[in-house]
């Protein structure tokens, strides 16, 4: 038990107090476009941006979500610079409801409810951690993703699903894998975009943008990796929602 509240420690921290550089060369945080793309269609953003706005999006999130003492640079607040950036013509609204140290059980309960207090046109539900760290029956954790994405279509939102945070220092803590591969499930069953940041961060590991292994402290370095994080997500959400060039500017 103590040695799985390790590992939630760490991975929670990997962007707020864990990550480093490979190298002293600028990171480009590229993402391979097969990463960036989802045969799924947010048909709802795709009506807000047509009618100009409000596009509203809520971020049901967890730690890994924030960042200490600065929330303007944590991937939320990316994601809605980079909204605006990309879509100048529309009313864009980005809010977050952390649900810290819940399971997907727990926050799927309360997500209609946020939605009928928020009423967003996306909600970006962030889940998976703490189930892989509790070890919660990997069907358990399918089926109560399964009603939670059931829930918010039939409340009239679109959904895009977000997966773990990759961590190399966690691999032998926690089996990621269970998780990862039923809420592909569920996304493919409700016909909904998965944003794979796991996959996203390991190739970002792997290619030397950034090294999550290392325990050197920065939140500089947290703020870059939300950075990358939130434009990451912003190029995935307008792709699925197949909005073309002139629909941008």
């Amino acid at each position: 038990m103590k040695s799985a509240f390790l590992g939630l420690t760490l991975l929670a921290g990997v962007l707020t107090a864990s990550l480093a550089r490979a190298e002293d060369t600028p990171q480009s945080c590229e993402v391979p476009a097969y990463l960036l793309t989802s045969e799924s269609r947010l048909s709802k953003v795709a009506d807000a941006v047509k009618s100009s706005g409000p596009l509203n999006v809520l971020v049901v999130g967890s730690r890994s979500s924030t960042i200490a003492a600065s929330e303007t640079s944590a991937y939320p607040a990316k994601l809605q610079a980079m909204l605006k950036e990309k879509l100048p013509a529309v009313e864009i609204n980005v809010s977050v409801e952390l649900q810290s140290g819940k399971t997907a059980e727990e926050v799927a309960a309360n997500l209609v409810k946020l939605v009928e207090a928020k009423r967003p046109t996306l909600v970006v539900w962030q889940t998976g951690t703490v189930d892989a760290i509790r070890s919660i029956d990997p069907d358990d954790f399918r089926g109560a993703v399964d009603e939670g994405v059931a829930a918010l279509q039939k409340a009239g939102v679109d959904v895009v699903l977000v997966n773990l945070q990759y961590s190399p220092r966690t691999e032998t803590m926690i089996s990621a894998p269970p998780y990862l591969d039923n809420m592909r499930v569920v996304a493919q069953h409700h016909d909904v975009p998965l944003f794979d940041r796991f996959a996203i961060m390991r190739h970002w590991n792997d290619s030397g943008d950034f090294d999550l292994f290392s325990t050197t402290h920065g939140a500089d370095l947290a703020k870059r990796v939300h950075a990358c994080l939130g434009r990451a997500l912003s190029t995935f959400v307008i792709d699925a929602a197949h909005l073309n060039p002139a629909q941008q500017n």
